[in-house]
Formats: structure tokens, C-alpha cells, sequence
């Protein structure tokens, strides 16, 4: 009748942007994350059959059940697959800043799907468990695994859900996010990826971009190749930029310190430091290092940036129960 589950967000390596099926959450294309250990939500999910819709906080925060349409989605989900009917009362706590562009919502919705289908009851295997999360949220469907996760795009629902390449990393890749804005966004995710789906005279070409990322993203994840890994991370993630600058209106996530960000890499490798950079749908800025290199680069970023807007992730668990 009650459980909690912890879920951690992911950075995905190899964007996903675009859905095919709005209301499955079916991607247009592959994806392939890295979770994270630093950023994560614990969510509680306890059954009452005293209530009459499910009641959700966040933060300590209620949330207006006006707002809850995707968080309805994956409870009603549950319900359907348990067979019961019954609401519950929803209490969420996230160790991320929300709607800033580092995936608050994966790890928001995997907990969600997680806690959700143990106080229901449901034995559901991991597979099934990333189909449930991604009901609520795309990028949650990766955050049921720890570590390096592909996400299949699949034809229907049953064949679209995430799956480990590697679980435990056993080589030095590393990420250190710059947050240089944590305020929460003014372009959704999904609302700019229905934009630029619609929109982009692009997007045909950005299919066939990440189909090759993924190949040769893989093969470098065997290789345990970080510069490849980076390099790979690094020219998806601007294509995947340049697809909302061509959307109509166009739109962008950077900000004046993104560039910086930007910039401050690039000079970076020029250097000869091994290090690469990537942004989901916000401003901060991620860089992708071998950890032997760690110290070189915070003191680097340390000389732009604020210190304390460093965190340094490596890479993050799987759901758990607490």
C-alpha cells in the first residue's frame, strides 16, 4: 500500500528529440544516456481509499491537480495494469533543479513509475518498469538503469523501452555540470521538440545524424574510447541545437554563459585537454573528461566560473527502494 523508490537523472549522449506518439511518448529516433549520481528524486507512493483523485506534492509543495496530466497518466497506467482503482497520496523530493535542462523529469517520473508499481503491487521487470516511466516523461525510461543506457525507439509500445550497455563503468568517464542557470526554462522540452519536429526543413536529416551516432557511439562505449565517447556527445548535441535554430519562430536554450561555456572548452582542447561538452534543453553546459584529468579541468572552469556551480557526477545507479 506504500513504497518509496529513488530514481537519478540522466544526460543523454545521444539526443532524443521528437516524439512520434505524444500520448506513448514514442521517440522519433535512439537514444543513449549517462546517469548521473549527484542529481536525484525520492518519491513516496501510498494508497488511500479515502480519496477521490490522486494528491500530489512536491517540495513539500502541493501541486494543483489542474497540473498533474502526466502524473495522472502513469497512475491511471498503474491502475489499469494492477486492476485496482483506488488514488494515492504522491509526496516527491528532488535533489535537481526542476525545468532547467538536467532532467528533472526523468528522474522525477522513473521514481514516480517505480514507487508507484510497488505500493500497487505489481512485479514488473525492469523492461516493463522503463516502458511504465516513460509514460510520464521520455528521458525516464533511461533512468530506471544506472550507468551508460540505450533507449530503442521501437514501432509500438511493448518495443519501445530502455536497456543497460554498462551498468558499473569500468573506465574513467566522468561529467562535471556547469550550472549556469537554474532557473526553470522558457521553451518546454516537449513543447520545442513539437515545434521543431513540425517545423525544421532539418529534421529528416537529424534521423539519419543520430542513427549514425548511435552506431559509432556504441562501438566507442566498447571501446572505452572517452574521446570518442566526448567527440560523439559533443557534435550530437550541437546538431540537436542547430534543429531548434531552424525550427519557425527558431529558439534557443543558450544563454550568454553557454557560449562562454562553450568557448572556455573548446580552448580547452586546443590545449590539448581532453575534454568535451553537451546541453540537453537548458542552458547549463555539461563536459564530458577522463577522470585522471579531473583536477585540471575544475581548476580551469574554477578561473570562469563560481566554484560552487561545479558539481562533478560520475556515473549514477539504477532505481532503487528506500
Amino acid at each position: 500500500m506504500k513504497a518509496t523508490a529513488r530514481a537519478h537523472t540522466n544526460i543523454a549522449l545521444v539526443k532524443y528529440w521528437g516524439k512520434r506518439d505524444q500520448e506513448l511518448i514514442l521517440p522519433q529516433t535512439d537514444s543513449l544516456s549517462l546517469t548521473l549520481d549527484p542529481f536525484y528524486t525520492d518519491t513516496t507512493v501510498e494508497i488511500d481509499p479515502t480519496l477521490a483523485a490522486d494528491q500530489l506534492s512536491i517540495d513539500g509543495n502541493q501541486v494543483d491537480p489542474s497540473k498533474m496530466g502526466k502524473v495522472e497518466r502513469v497512475m491511471d497506467t498503474i491502475r489499469s495494469w494492477s486492476q485496482q482503482n483506488h488514488f494515492a497520496r504522491i509526496t516527491s523530493t528532488n535533489h535537481v533543479p526542476m525545468s532547467a535542462g538536467l532532467a528533472s523529469s526523468a528522474s522525477a517520473f522513473a521514481a514516480l513509475a517505480a514507487a508507484g508499481a510497488k505500493a500497487y503491487g505489481l512485479q514488473l521487470a525492469r523492461r516493463d518498469l522503463s516502458r511504465l516511466a516513460r509514460r510520464g516523461s521520455g528521458s525516464a525510461t533511461r533512468s530506471i538503469f544506472g550507468g551508460l543506457v540505450q533507449w530503442h525507439r521501437g514501432h509500438d509500445d511493448q518495443s519501445s523501452y530502455a536497456e543497460p550497455i554498462m551498468e558499473k563503468l569500468d573506465f574513467g568517464l566522468e561529467m562535471i555540470a556547469i550550472l549556469v542557470d537554474t532557473s526553470a526554462k522558457k521553451v518546454s522540452s516537449r513543447g520545442g521538440m513539437q515545434l521543431t519536429v513540425k517545423t525544421s526543413p532539418f529534421y529528416k536529416a537529424w534521423k539519419e545524424v543520430v542513427q549514425t551516432d548511435m552506431s559509432n557511439m556504441l562501438a566507442a562505449i566498447k571501446d572505452k574510447n572517452i574521446n570518442a565517447i566526448g567527440h560523439i556527445a559533443q557534435e550530437n548535441a550541437l546538431r540537436m541545437h542547430a534543429l531548434t535554430l531552424s525550427a519557425d519562430p527558431g529558439f534557443t536554450y543558450f544563454d550568454g554563459d553557454t557560449i562562454k561555456a562553450m568557448h572556455l572548452i573548446d580552448d580547452l582542447q586546443a590545449a590539448g585537454i581532453n575534454c568535451y561538452y553537451t546541453m540537453d534543453a537548458g542552458p547549463n553546459v555539461k563536459v564530458l573528461y577522463d577522470r585522471r584529468d579531473r583536477s585540471l579541468i575544475l581548476q580551469r572552469l574554477g578561473d570562469v566560473f563560481n566554484p560552487d556551480r561545479l558539481v562533478v557526477a560520475s556515473a549514477g545507479p539504477g532505481v532503487t527502494y528506500l
